[in-house]
């Protein structure tokens, strides 16, 4: 997903007070991924569509979910030199970050938290509790066991680990996306629509590129 698409996509108008309460309204666009903040004129009205739980609750999620996909291709530089893999962890180390800012954005705009709220488990027993075991809540996020095997890896087993890693985790993206819309009165904001549309093709087309370099066999050490 380029900056261009997603600027295509994205426009987000949110309505801030001056210090001084008798000055006029400010009102600031944030800018998609990669394009400045606009500051409007202030005759410009600033509305936001009602607020879903559910939409709120993705975006949380999509957060934590976008954040191992930046935490995995951050092991790239020291773990192979494969051309095609850097230039792909690149694309989604870039793409994935932007994102995160754009939903971090989203819910700041309508006072919400940026992170993924855990259930109070305060007063359990937590001994022999598997701690990673919050990441079933996001559909494909890999666990800590496989987390480890990644990190451990180097060279074409390295490739071949991030490559279907990487694929399980934009289709937990996709099952997010249409969990969703599976949900009544969610995903009604124009704003969210147009990002998990972008979402939804962009991890599909990633998820033929990889599937397409994990089927030249084996994989190599692309100079």
């Amino acid at each position: 997903m380029g900056a261009c698409a997603l600027a295509f996509f994205f426009s987000l108008t949110v309505l801030a007070q001056q210090a001084d309460s008798q000055a006029p309204a400010v009102v600031v666009q944030p800018g998609a991924p990669g394009q400045p903040t606009k500051t409007l004129p202030s005759s410009t009205r600033a509305t936001l569509p009602p607020l879903s739980q559910k939409d709120v609750e993705f975006m949380q999620g999509m957060i934590m979910h976008h954040a191992q996909a930046v935490e995995m291709t951050a092991l790239i530089e020291t773990h192979t030199e494969n051309r095609d893999v850097r230039l792909l962890g690149a694309r989604i180390s870039h793409s994935q970050s932007e994102e995160i800012n754009f939903m971090k954005r989203w819910l700041e705009a309508r006072g919400q938290l940026t992170t993924v709220q855990m259930p109070d488990m305060s007063g359990m027993d937590m001994s022999g509790m598997d701690m990673s075991s919050h990441h079933k809540l996001m559909p494909g996020m890999l666990t800590a066991k496989q987390m480890t095997v990644l990190r451990k890896a180097k060279g074409a087993e390295f490739d071949r680990l991030f490559l279907t890693g990487m694929i399980q985790h934009h289709g937990g993206a996709l099952v997010m996306v249409k969990a969703l819309y599976d949900s009544a009165g969610a995903g009604q904001d124009a704003e969210l629509f147009n990002f998990t549309t972008d979402v939804d093709s962009g991890q599909r087309a990633e998820i033929r590129i990889m599937q397409n370099m994990l089927d030249e066999k084996p994989v190599e050490e692309k100079q």
